[in-house]
């Protein structure tokens, strides 16, 4: 509990040292933002802060912070390393950044936010990368919150077609109609859920494995079918508890609601740390689900599990909920778990919506645009959720690929930053050092995970390692060339 408690401080003061940091780099001002240049009732719309900050983080979060950190936590007590130091000087700045290119490109979506500093092929290449993604955020955020309702009252079925008519309803309504009325509440839910889970932790101080006990892959000490390395696979696992890509394409949105840039940093920086916090709560709940000490917490819990070390995700948070919080409190806090997906699974269909209408140059003013555009990817999102449905393991899988897209879209995002604060004139380590090291990653899972070409890993780990020298020489090179050209003007 020590160590956790040191990452929990740690979090907090990267807001307020790393965090001004990265604002002083950026140097936000006055100028006009597009929620008052481009004002259009719908999508671009003045919302109080505190109300896009709630909205920002409950679209962020989804089950990331919660199911990755519960999965991660499986590896041990690297995870909260992970979380820690990926959120501050990683996630964080991710979020940051392309939320302010987001407002300074007036109001524009990560694709054209990627040609614009990466050139057109990569614009293109960014839409159809982007909208999969986004696609599959939608099924995944439909199938989780499916299974942990399904628990409590009726059947999965049932409780994904509601879900999926309230994913058309919020995607073509007005920002501020649903998602600016009921989101902050349901983003304090998931804000109480956090809070009453530490207190619980703090009032209980079990005795859960620590930093210094070893950073070694724990899970492999309890089960004999655990394949999965800390390298690269904890970085896929955990995302939105430390980076994601997903954050990427709604930082936008948020961006076309701000009246002012200065609060750029409690918006996007802030609401990535908060969800930080979440993740590390979770992390050390399930480190004592899973290895508590003298027996672990699924052992001694009121609503037990059977499943022991192998307990999904969901039933974790189910069995947690029900044990620690009580009725009231469990339900509660399963309201924010539920909310949480769904809410960004609209979100993610509307980033879609918009992605595909800045590209086609469409305005979204009236319902027939919008509808035009929607109801492709909602044929295309239910498809996926057939194929899902049909593949016993499909959720896993389906994961296991919005993981990987997830953090490839994240190098994507963190090299444009690069490049846009190389061309300012500013200080672009702080982006390019987490873009070599998720271009590591992400290129190292492509090789090695048994999800994907599941190549020995004598040559998977190399091949990794060459794409980010690669990955770096071309940087150099480009950048050798752009000072140059820049002196002969």
């Amino acid at each position: 509990m020590i160590s956790f408690v040191l990452c929990l401080l740690a979090l907090i003061a990267g807001y307020f040292l790393y965090g001004r940091f990265i604002e002083h780099i950026i140097g936000p001002d006055d100028r006009p933002t597009p929620a008052l240049v481009k004002a259009d009732g719908v999508d671009f719309i003045v919302l109080p802060n505190w109300k896009v900050f709630m909205i920002q983080f409950l679209n962020i979060a989804g089950t990331g912070p919660i199911f990755g950190a519960i999965m991660g936590a499986k590896f041990g007590p690297a995870s909260y390393l992970w979380i820690v130091f990926g959120c501050i000087f990683a996630g964080a700045v991710h979020d940051y950044l392309v939320g302010m290119l987001s407002i300074r490109n007036e109001g524009a979506g990560l694709p054209e936010i990627v040609g614009k500093y990466l050139g057109g092929g990569a614009r293109k290449a960014m839409l159809v990368f982007t909208v999969f993604l986004l696609l599959l955020v939608g099924a995944v955020w439909v199938y989780s919150p499916a299974a942990i309702l399904e628990q409590m009252a009726g059947t999965s079925t049932m409780w994904i077609i509601l879900i999926f008519l309230y994913y058309i309803i919020a995607t073509l309504m007005p920002i501020d109609q649903i998602i600016g009325r009921i989101y902050p509440f349901f983003a304090l839910s998931l804000l109480f859920m956090a809070a009453a889970l530490l207190v619980i932790l703090v009032s209980k101080w079990p005795v859960i494995p620590e930093i210094w006990d070893g950073l070694g892959n724990k899970a492999m000490t309890v089960s004999s079918n655990w394949k999965d390395q800390i390298f690269p696979c904890l970085f896929i696992t955990i995302a939105c508890g430390a980076i994601s890509g997903f954050h990427a394409t709604q930082s936008p949105l948020m961006g076309r609601c701000l009246k002012s840039e200065r609060m750029g940093r409690p918006i996007f920086y802030g609401a990535m740390i908060t969800e930080g916090i979440v993740a590390l709560v979770w992390a050390a709940v399930a480190s004592y689900f899973f290895y508590g000490e003298p027996e672990p917490g699924y052992a001694v819990m009121q609503a037990s599990s059977n499943d022991g070390f192998a307990t999904a995700a969901p039933k974790v948070v189910y069995v947690v909920c029900q044990d620690w919080l009580g009725l009231v409190g469990g339900i509660l806090a399963v309201i924010g778990v539920v909310a949480a997906p769904i809410t960004s699974g609209d979100t993610a269909f509307r980033s879609a919506r918009l992605i595909i209408a800045d590209f086609l140059k469409m305005r979204q003013k009236s319902v027939v645009s919008r509808l035009s555009i929607s109801i492709p990817l909602f044929v295309a999102c239910l498809m996926l959720l057939f194929w899902q449905f049909a593949n016993p393991d499909g959720f896993n899988v389906l994961w296991q690929y919005f993981g990987w897209c997830n953090q490839s879209l994240a190098v994507f995002a963190l090299w444009t930053a690069t490049v846009f604060l190389v061309r300012s004139g500013k200080c672009y380590w702080v982006t390019l050092l987490p873009a070599l090291f998720m271009t590591t990653v992400c290129a190292t899972y492509l090789f090695v995970s048994q999800q994907m070409l599941a190549l020995p890993e004598a040559v998977g780990y190399p091949l990794g390692l060459s794409v980010m020298v690669l990955t770096l020489v071309a940087f150099i090179v480009w950048l050798r060339r752009y000072r140059q050209s820049s002196e002969h003007q």
